[in-house]
């Protein structure tokens, strides 16, 4: 059996955002000292006089690029999620959110997987953050086919748009033909018993859990939801109506993220019994990102004794 194919979904940004700017001269890129992890690097390289290392300074580097944007270029502002959406807070909401600036914010480094580098970087509120300012648009891509496409699209939407991208290289689960859609989510295993929704890294688990449950009699059906916002109510209802029981998993905490938003729909539009998996009201710890993933059971095994537990309940 072949090995699957991995690939950090940073690694993704970088390479799509240089293919972008031989495409289009209004892509600019911003960073805050992190290119080589962030990966605008390669972007830089290509097209240094469109390129701008801003230093250590998120919020200035916000202000810039809502200034590039404002201007007619098409700015993607890049630094770890702890930063671009922890520290620039107040410069996104005021300076690109406030006048709807067409600024596109990648953030790397999101969750847990971050490993060694600890709570301090490891951001799980980021989501919930962007979530609460109007008009923003926020994806987290699963692998690197539909990272390249969120970034893609990103580029043709008109408006803020937050992407939350990973450092660690994770399993290609999308064919190259994958049609992306911002505010549209996919069915990607026909389920009847439980719908597991979920995106980023946890949809490679969302997977390993199903085969697991399916050993058990489980049929589970496995929806992914890249755009978080706006969030596609449509799909999230009719997986609900289908199976009767909702999981969403996450490398998130469970508070303000893709949980948040799916059971907000559901509790208004289709009452449903759901479990939220992600992280629990806690913060993160240092240590390899796969060890992690397993201690917060957001791993495959985790995922599964989860639902099953939610099932039985």
């Amino acid at each position: 059996m072949s090995e699957v194919k991995k690939i950090a979904t940073r690694e993704s940004y970088g390479k799509t955002l240089a293919e972008l700017g031989a495409e289009d001269p209004r892509i600019v890129v911003l960073d805050a000292d992190l290119s080589g992890s962030t990966k605008t690097a390669v972007f830089g390289k290509a097209f240094p006089d469109r390129f701008f290392n801003c230093g250590i300074a998120e919020a200035n580097m916000i202000s810039i690029a809502a200034g590039l944007a404002a201007a007619g270029m098409i700015p993607f502002a890049s630094s770890f999620a702890m930063f671009a959406a922890g520290r620039a807070y107040e410069q996104i909401r005021n300076s690109i959110g406030y006048p709807h600036l067409n600024v596109k914010i990648g953030a790397s480094h999101g969750g847990i997987t971050v490993g060694e580098d600890g709570a301090s970087h490891q951001c799980l509120e980021d989501i919930a953050i962007m979530r609460s300012i109007p008009g923003m648009v926020i994806m987290c891509p699963a692998d690197d086919v539909e990272a390249r496409a969120c970034v893609r699209a990103a580029a043709k939407y008109d408006g803020p748009v937050y992407m939350r991208f990973g450092r660690a290289a994770v399993p290609v689960v999308f064919p190259e033909d994958y049609k992306f859609e911002i505010g549209k989510g996919a069915i990607l295993r026909e389920g009847t018993d439980v719908s597991i929704i979920a995106n980023g890294l946890c949809i490679n688990s969302a997977f390993e859990a199903a085969e697991l449950l399916a050993a058990d009699g489980i049929s589970a059906e496995i929806v992914n939801i890249c755009t978080v916002k706006p969030l596609d109510e449509e799909l999230v209802i009719k997986t609900a109506t289908k199976t009767g029981r909702v999981v969403t998993a996450e490398e998130h905490s469970i508070i303000g993220g893709l949980g948040s938003a799916v059971a907000e729909c559901l509790a208004e539009k289709c009452p449903t019994k759901m479990y939220r998996i992600g992280v629990r009201d806690r913060f993160g710890e240092s240590g390899p990102a796969m060890d992690l993933m397993h201690l917060f059971e957001l791993d495959g095994e985790g995922v599964y004794k989860q639902v099953k537990a939610f099932l039985e309940a």
